[in-house]
């Protein structure tokens, strides 16, 4: 059946249109855009800009977001935050798992992402034994996508290894381990399962260089067909640049360029420590930056470089990663909000089309998202799909602004959640900033937190 979407104002592909009319087909794409079409009787007189893929989540942490925050007896870092999230792992099962991602999916739904890219990697059970399906959880996360509407990328996690080198995995990693044979098959029975699935894809997701070595990745990506794209975190941590350069020579972005054809399928996550040449080298590539600013904050991991790296023309997208924030405005807030606090100076991301810096960041993270999670998102265009937010424009933060002051405005006038109505292949699945299932869905993880913690 096919659906009508009216809107007052829209940000197209080709820029802001009003009095739009949106056809949507029976597949939930953009079958045809019409500006300056008579209202539609009974239509509300809404502003729709397109919804916001998130690149990378670890939906399991969701749990465990402000659990880290306790000092230590020693200095704290990323790697005394993992030994906390190790621990915190080793109870969930598979329906623990399958509520907290509903949860999670429910939460970035109402603040205006489209898709998540789950990089999942908590694949077998606590003694280390795969399942009867050994994509059991990554199937879970697939399963809670569709029970909220969320669109869904599947990064089954290709880990062997507990560090540069070969070496052998800690204890706390024996349920992320796979040989290349073992993960082929995940991957491959995510892709029978999406295979008629408008809303999902399925790539794979190189832990790190620290968990995989050049021949197994090699293997894996030479027996797989029709990924929609191949995502690594790299440079996240000085240590991880210090000890690849000890096991190598190199440093990790250059290695990684050098053993690998890395192009516009490819995300590299953080890529937070890189030196010119390798900054060079990934925005020649075409390839995505994931960037997850406050979770890069919350870890003390550092600043992107990412001035030099839009300067370049580098292409990137936004993820909420651990989750200790849900809200695509202040990913790209803080994105804003880091290279000010380095340089001392404002509305540098800007780009040479706009100078709304707010509009920059959306139209980046929008173009930049929908590559990574290799889907057609992330825009207003016939052959797109109807993922579409609608801003609340009667609030006082967004009341008498239009266009890329709206937009503005939105990103850095506040806190709270100005997104109304959130569309999914032309579905309305959150309706005044509520979802059909919500509080079921919120019973089920409160539920599973008393379980995991009693």
């Amino acid at each position: 059946m096919t659906t009508r979407i009216w809107a007052a104002s829209a940000l197209l592909a080709t820029g802001w249109a009003d009095s739009v009319e949106i056809t949507i087909d029976d597949n939930g794409d953009i079958d045809a855009i019409a500006p300056d079409t008579v209202y539609i009787s009974g239509a509300r007189a809404e502003v729709l800009i397109p919804a916001v893929p998130n690149v990378h989540s670890h939906a399991h942490q969701r749990a465990m977001a402000g659990l880290g925050e306790r000092a230590g007896n020693n200095e704290d870092s990323f790697w005394t935050w993992r030994k906390v999230m190790y621990h915190y792992l080793e109870r969930i099962q598979p329906h623990h798992l399958h509520h907290i991602a509903a949860q999670l999916y429910l939460e970035m739904l109402r603040a205006g992402y489209s898709c998540v890219g789950e990089f999942q990697y908590l694949h077998h059970d606590v003694a280390g034994k795969a399942y009867a399906n050994p994509a059991e959880m990554s199937l879970q996360c697939l399963q809670a996508a569709r029970s909220v509407g969320l669109g869904f990328t599947a990064l089954p996690v290709l880990y062997r290894y507990g560090g540069f080198g070969g070496v052998a995995p800690l204890d706390g990693q024996k349920r992320f381990i796979n040989q290349a044979d073992d993960f082929v098959e995940i991957v491959q029975s995510l892709q029978q399962a999406t295979v008629d699935d408008a809303n999902a894809a399925v790539g794979i997701a190189p832990h790190s260089l620290r968990a995989i070595d050049r021949e197994l990745l090699s293997e894996v990506i030479g027996n797989l067909d029709q990924l929609a794209a191949i995502h690594i975190h790299i440079a996240e941590q000085t240590k991880e640049v210090d000890d690849c350069l000890a096991w190598s020579g190199q440093r990790p972005v250059a290695w990684l360029f050098d053993n690998f054809d890395v192009n516009s399928d490819w995300c590299l996550i953080h890529a937070t420590h890189m030196d010119a040449a390798e900054t060079r080298s990934m925005a020649d590539s075409g390839c995505i930056a994931g960037l997850c600013p406050t979770t890069e904050a919350n870890l003390g991991d550092g600043f992107f470089n990412a001035l030099d790296y839009l300067a370049q023309r580098g292409r990137w997208a936004i993820g909420s990663d651990s989750h200790i924030s849900i809200d695509p405005v202040e990913e790209l807030r803080w994105l804003e909000y880091g290279m000010r606090l380095q340089t001392r100076r404002r509305n540098l991301l800007a780009s040479s089309t706009t100078a709304n810096t707010g509009r920059s960041l959306l139209d980046a993270a929008l173009a930049g998202g929908g590559q990574a999670c290799g889907r057609p998102i992330g825009s207003i265009a016939p052959g797109y799909r109807a993922d579409l937010l609608v801003l609340d424009c009667d609030h006082p933060r967004l009341y008498g602004r239009r266009r890329d002051d709206l937009i503005d405005s939105w990103i850095f006038s506040g806190n709270e959640n100005l997104v109304r109505d959130v569309y999914i292949g032309g579905k309305r699945l959150i309706a005044d900033g509520h979802h059909a299932n919500e509080d079921m869905i919120a019973q089920n993880y409160r539920d599973t937190l008393d379980q995991l913690t009693g």
